[in-house]
Order: structure tokens, then sequence, then C-alpha cells
């Protein structure tokens, strides 16, 4: 069966209104549907930068305790958090997986590593 939600830790957190730090989620794989429906949404028709924060709120199903993923919550992440989930969000759609094809730069062969959420150790 795919896998069709992926865990991820940010690296600096988004932190709610009552001051508490969110760095855990998942994101799940995202439709056609969800890329084509903010076309239609009137902040994206007027700033086709704010793309990226509805379809960030579609496909994050969870954020720490935070299941309603809004793009008000998407807009109070720090940048470093929005570069992080956009390349995250790429990797798991383009391929299906959180997982690196490498090349060993001594022996040149050839191998996949999954990738470790940015900020654990």
């Amino acid at each position: 069966m795919q896998q069709t939600e992926f865990s991820f830790v940010l690296p600096q957190g988004y932190i709610d209104g009552e001051g508490t730090m969110h760095r855990e989620g998942t994101m799940r794989l995202s439709t056609a549907y969800d890329e084509i429906a903010p076309m239609r949404d009137p902040r994206v028709q007027s700033n086709p930068g704010y793309l990226v924060i509805i379809l960030l709120s579609r496909v994050i199903t969870r954020l720490g305790t935070v299941q309603n993923i809004t793009p008000k919550l998407i807009e109070g992440l720090f940048s470093g958090d929005l570069i992080f989930l956009q390349d995250f969000y790429q990797r798991i759609n383009q391929n299906g997986h959180s997982r690196l094809q490498v090349t060993c730069p001594h022996c040149q062969g050839e191998f996949q590593v999954e990738t470790a959420p940015l900020g654990e150790l």
C-alpha cells in the first residue's frame, strides 16, 4: 500500500496564541484538486505568491496539537519553516516519499537515504 501521509519536524516551529511551540506535524500527498482549487481564491488571484499558503493549509493535516490548519496559521510560520514545508511538499509529491537519491563521493555508489527532519539529531 502506498504511503499517503508523511511526518515532519519544523526547524523553528509554530508558536500559537498561548505561546505553545508546535514542531511535529504530518502532511498528506496532494490531489489534483488541491493544486487547482486555490487558483479560484481571490487572495491567489490578487497575489500569486499566496498560492503556497493556501496549498499548504490544505495538505498539512496536523501541526503539534493543532489539527485545523488554516491559511492564517501558515501565514504565522517563520520564513525558514515555510521554506522547509515547500521543499518537503515537493519531495513527497514528486517522489512519493521523503527519501533522496545520493551518490557516494568516494566510491560513486548510488543509494537512497531517508531524510531526517530538520532540527532532529
